[in-house]
């Protein structure tokens, strides 16, 4: 078994992957028109459902994430180089701070931002070996 995709449902899938297209420069993988729209990560790819495909389209429930609310217990995680560059790139984008690059105790520089929707997203260095 692989983790195959992860998917957030948004209110509007064409500006989130906009956003994420320029926070975190990643490009679109395949569109479903304005309805889902997958991004190209690498071996897992993140997508972007809008909510009212899936509420009137499948019927499913769930608790939508909105920014002026509390974040889920979940969060997104990008992987670079260079944390403050990333952390600064999507601030500029739009992402809001929710805690500035910082240095790990086992050496791993890590920040936190949400983005438009309310998701909590992290920029690491890679795990020192």
């Amino acid at each position: 078994m692989k983790l195959a995709w992860v998917i957030r449902y948004v209110p509007d899938a064409v500006a989130t992957a906009g956003f994420y297209g320029r926070a975190f420069g990643l490009a679109p993988r395949f569109a479903a028109g304005e309805d889902f729209i997958a991004m190209e990560t690498g071996a897992t790819v993140l997508a972007f459902c809008r909510e009212g495909f899936v509420t009137s389209g499948m019927g499913l429930a769930f608790t939508p994430t909105r920014p002026d609310a509390k974040p889920p217990g979940e969060e997104i995680a990008f992987e670079v180089e260079d944390v403050p560059a990333a952390h600064a790139r999507a601030l500029a984008a739009g992402a809001v701070e929710v805690l500035a690059p910082v240095e790990k105790p086992w050496g791993q520089v890590v920040s936190y931002l949400r983005d438009p929707n309310g998701a909590l997203v992290e920029l690491c260095t890679a795990i020192p070996a």
